[in-house]
């Protein structure tokens, strides 16, 4: 069919681009990969793996520290964890830990050496207990007084047995109560 005469549609048959220079055809669409489920799950079971090291490390330090620090909570707490420490256990590392830098706790120390020489001099175990610690306080602290009473033994059989009263100045630092002083009653 033929234009309407005076048209503006051209009567020139459309002409197309040869096919040597048409556009390239479309490539295809990638396919797709399917999901990788395998990839997510183990992904997710390495995060939470990591997360349960990380909270067990953290967890292990806490509980670690707790058990490795000495009570200083209180004046006749520190004295007690001292004197079991060093006259008892007598363990100078963990006993060093209750004690200020330039503590004068001699007399203890000559207590414990007249212990250990009663021991080999003897042939007896020597033990050291004490009673109840008191409180009172100081224009520096505290001072704790208590009554030690040393007994030797023998085969089971106790051979002898004393009592002293001892006064432990202690003071409060930065991280807690420490024994500065201490001395034997008169």
């Amino acid at each position: 069919m033929q234009p309407p005469a005076g048209s503006q549609v051209s009567r020139v048959p459309a002409q197309r681009t040869p096919p040597e220079h048409s556009a390239p055809p479309a490539p295809l669409p990638v396919p797709q990969r399917p999901p990788r489920r395998l990839r997510t799950v183990l992904t997710v079971v390495a995060g939470v793996l990591a997360l349960l090291c990380v909270g067990g490390g953290i967890t292990g330090y806490v509980l670690y520290e707790r058990a490795a620090t000495p009570d200083r909570s209180a004046p006749d707490v520190v004295v007690d964890n001292y004197l079991r420490e060093f006259l008892v256990n007598e363990n100078d590392t963990r006993a060093s830990l209750l004690v200020c830098q330039d503590a004068d706790l001699g007399a203890v120390a000559a207590l414990r050496d007249e212990l250990r020489q009663r021991e080999s001099k003897f042939n007896v175990v020597v033990r050291v207990g004490w009673g109840a610690l008191t409180r009172v306080e100081t224009p520096k602290g505290e001072s704790v007084t208590t009554t030690l009473t040393i007994s030797g033994s023998a085969n089971g059989q106790q051979r002898s047995s004393r009592r002293e009263d001892w006064t432990f100045e202690v003071v409060d630092i930065r991280d807690g109560w420490r024994v500065c002083g201490a001395r034997k009653a008169v």
